[in-house]
């Protein structure tokens, strides 16, 4: 019989990937969406007609429900990707932030432990809980945390509930601790797509320029698409573990933006310093890219750079994307969705 998984967070850029990479390995797939007044089903819209993808209403912030669907459903696999993913916005809603992505995953857990607690259980884990400490680079499954957000805290919370879990009632309770991983379909609030959806306004005439906050923050950049197969053999393991999943190599925000310039034939002169530094066009003197303070944290992380030697070791994952690909492919897929508008 064909293996049931059900997804948290399946609207989102990772939910629509680990759906489309289920379906083709004959899973029945079920996703939890929220209500909406506006349509939110737009990364999984290609989806809606397979016999095999269901869609129910519910909420990780919402105990009953998460027990009746895992109750209806019996997954013999939860993905829970739902979190108020933000870490700019996690200052701005601390509480909703510890509420949904902290304490959401106890509510998932404790429905699994009641109902059936042989379900396995993946825990979206993040590269945020290290906090970018330089001396600790790069970051394993060993590294000390260090969260710098209220987003890192909650999901701090998560990581540790789930592990919890996992030693007090030997549920199959695994952490995939992902650093920074995008695509096409990332939110275009997320750096990266607001670089190449700001290229693909500039180049469409319709924007003047893009803001962006502090430019010298090293990431960890890999694509959406690699990492959910990560997910999918964390939990295909022999035993439940906690992976780092990873690139191993890490750019700044400055070195993203420039690479994505240079795909449409730009290339960046800065100038001045600080907050008033300023990318200009080489070619005609306008101003591309400035500083907004705006958009600073209140505490930054510096430097993020995993180490994914022991998710490639056990578990035979790689990365197949390199950093190049990845920013060609959404500067791409934006050119071709402004240009259409």
């Amino acid at each position: 019989m064909a293996k049931i998984a059900l997804i948290t967070g399946i609207t989102g850029q990772d939910g629509s990937y680990l759906s489309e990479f289920l379906l083709q390995k004959n899973y029945e797939v079920h996703g939890i969406i929220r209500r909406h007044s506006t349509n939110c089903k737009e990364r999984i819209s290609q989806l809606e007609e397979n016999k095999n993808f269901f869609l129910h209403y519910g909420d990780i912030s919402d105990s009953s429900n998460l027990a009746n669907l895992i109750r209806e459903i019996n997954p013999d696999e939860v993905y829970n990707l739902a979190a108020q993913s933000h870490v700019g916005t996690s200052f701005e809603v601390p509480e909703y932030t510890a509420e949904v992505t902290g304490v959401g995953t106890l509510k998932l857990l404790e429905a699994i432990r009641q109902i059936n607690p042989k379900i396995k259980f993946y825990q979206a884990s993040t590269s945020e809980l290290f906090g970018g400490i330089p001396e600790t680079a790069p970051q394993n499954e060993n590294t000390p945390f260090y969260p710098k957000s209220p987003y890192g805290c909650a999901k701090l919370y998560a990581f540790w509930i789930t592990k919890n879990y996992r030693e007090s009632y030997k549920i199959f309770a695994c952490n995939g601790i992902l650093f920074n991983h995008e695509s096409p379909r990332r939110g275009e609030d997320f750096v990266t797509r607001k670089i190449t959806v700001g290229i693909a306004k500039i180049i469409a005439g319709k924007q003047e320029k893009i803001s962006l906050g502090n430019l010298n923050s090293k990431r960890d950049w890999g694509f959406a698409g690699d990492y959910v197969e990560g997910m999918w053999k964390i939990l295909q393991h022999d035993t439940a573990d906690d992976f780092v999943l990873a690139t191993g190599e890490t750019h700044t925000v400055r070195e993203f933006l420039e690479t994505a310039f240079n795909y449409v034939g730009i290339k960046i002169e800065w100038r001045g310093e600080g907050i008033n530094e300023k990318g200009f066009c080489s070619k005609t003197g306008k101003i591309l890219v400035d500083v907004n303070t705006k958009f600073f944290r209140p505490a930054e992380v510096d430097l993020l750079l995993g180490d994914p030697s022991k998710a490639e070791k056990i578990l035979n994952w790689k990365r197949k994307i390199s950093f190049e690909n990845l920013v060609k492919m959404m500067v791409e897929s934006d050119l071709k969705k402004f240009s259409q508008e």
